[in-house]
């Protein structure tokens, strides 16, 4: 009989304090390969605070993340993401001036370790695997046009095709449809969920839309001041009654720090 898998993601106790506020307090749970995990919350719940000790932007005061089964816990979040953790914001975090194309292509020769002056130009590297990521996030047909002139939803896609290119093992998705319509938002996670699955990569993410929650998270976590007030499926977050009574029947719609 083969020996466990261990999940990709592990928060162990985490905990971190501001001025006497504890913005997350001692919050422990895991994201196995393949899955899509939902962090959710009222404004000022803790989930961007968690993000951020997750990818090594902040040092907790307590507790310890491992990376399959690797501590990184403090780590600078260069080595995190050269462990194989990717991110996306918000905001997206592209290069206006830029192609779609060379955009994709200087995560890869970071990822390989390069540097952008030692190269020149990075439209004549890497193109093959670039072209590689951008079919997959649907975006072929836009290569050479700069990032200063796309919709937001194609924007979207191109960031996705970026923080895939260091092959993550995790995938953390801040807001990943914030901006976008509603059948974007659909299209964005449907496709994030197919590539996670494929590839087996972990994915947490923060999400205000419910409906994109429920429909593509295969466990949804729920913080409250600081704290995880619940784990589950969606059908059980969605029916638990201190769920409901801080966050879903509260009206809440944003995703908070």
């Amino acid at each position: 009989m083969s020996a466990p898998v261990p999940p990709v993601l592990e928060a162990r106790d985490l905990a971190r304090s501001f001025g006497g506020v504890k913005a997350v307090d001692g919050v422990s749970f895991s994201v196995e390969a393949g899955k899509l995990v939902a962090l959710i919350g009222p404004n000022g719940a803790g989930k961007t605070t968690c993000f951020n000790m997750l990818n090594g932007q902040l040092k907790p005061d307590r507790g310890e993340v491992l990376l399959a089964s690797r501590p990184i816990t403090g780590l600078e979040p260069r080595k995190v993401w050269r462990l194989g953790v990717g991110r996306t914001f918000q905001i997206t975090a592209t290069f206006a001036s830029m192609t779609v194309r060379e955009n994709v292509q200087m995560a890869l020769i970071s990822h390989a370790g390069k540097s952008w002056r030692l190269f020149g130009r990075a439209d004549r590297r890497r193109v093959e695997p670039a072209d590689a990521l951008l079919d997959q996030v649907g975006m072929t047909g836009q290569a050479e046009r700069a990032c200063g002139v796309l919709a937001y939803g194609d924007l979207k896609r191109v960031e996705l095709a970026v923080a895939l290119a260091n092959e993550p093992k995790l995938l953390l998705m801040d807001e990943p449809t914030a901006g976008m319509a509603p059948q974007e938002r659909i299209a964005l996670m449907a496709l994030t969920a197919h590539i996670a699955r494929e590839r087996g990569i972990a994915v947490l993410f923060t999400e205000h839309d419910m409906d994109v929650v429920f429909a593509h998270a295969d466990r949804v976590l729920v913080l409250d001041r600081g704290r995880l007030i619940a784990s589950g499926t969606s059908a059980e977050v969605r029916n638990d009654r201190q769920v409901r009574a801080v966050y879903l029947g509260s009206g809440a719609t944003s995703g908070g720090h």
